[in-house]
């Protein structure tokens, strides 16, 4: 196989064989987003949330019991 062949039979990732980038400014947009998710993600959900989603709840058990 050449070269040429071999960076095209990557598997699947952004790199190829001289471990070099080739997304470029999409990778750096990736890796922002990935970040604002984390940030997001690890946040306590606030309690007027949980209070709100557990009368929620609650009426749709009462609706199907009812």
């Amino acid at each position: 196989m050449s070269k040429e062949n071999d960076s095209k039979m990557d598997t699947g990732t952004a790199r190829s064989r001289t471990g070099k980038n080739n997304l470029g400014v999409n990778s750096e947009i990736g890796r922002k987003l990935r970040q604002m998710y984390d940030d997001i993600a690890s946040d306590e959900v606030p309690e007027r949330f949980v209070t709100l989603l557990s009368e929620l709840e609650r009426a749709e058990f009462a609706k199907k019991d009812g």
